[in-house]
């Protein structure tokens, strides 16, 4: 039987406790415990970055800096993570301004009987990407776990 790869597991493990994480800072945040939370995009701390720093800090703990898998895992780490608090985050505002505009629109559409809007049934998620302290805390999460899974395995 082969076993699994590790560096695998332990992105995937990374990313599963990055999202776990996110009940309780809701929970801080809120004073609510929400369970959803755990399968939701977005949220402290990144799970994006929490995965992809610690596949590149345990390729580098068990490859060294210098190796070609370690730059693959660094570079595209640096992509995930600038994409998941720009692009990503930038996409969820401009749907926040959708669903406001829609609201608005339905508001005004009462005051004028002739004139037919149908509302979707649904508003578009906002909750896409991350603000930096996100990406940051994850990034700072995954780290630390690449590591210490590394080592555990010496």
């Amino acid at each position: 039987m082969t076993k699994m790869n590790r560096g695998i597991i332990t992105a995937l493990s990374a990313i599963g406790l990055a999202q776990g994480l996110k009940i309780l800072t809701h929970k801080k945040i809120t004073g609510k415990w929400d369970l959803k939370q755990a399968f939701t995009t977005g949220g402290m701390p990144s799970s994006h970055s929490a995965g992809v720093a610690a596949l590149a800090s345990y390729v580098a703990a068990n490859k060294g800096t210098r190796h070609t898998e370690t730059a693959l895992a660094v570079v595209f780490g640096a992509i995930v993570m600038y994409d998941a608090q720009g692009i990503r985050r930038h996409t969820g505002e401009i749907a926040q301004l959708v669903n406001d505009l829609e609201d608005n629109i339905a508001t005004l559409s009462g005051n004028f009987p002739s004139f037919e809007y149908v509302q979707r049934e649904e508003e578009l998620n906002e909750l896409l990407g991350h603000q930096p302290v996100e990406v940051v805390a994850g990034a700072i999460l995954g780290t630390i776990f690449g590591i210490v899974c590394a080592k555990l395995e010496d």
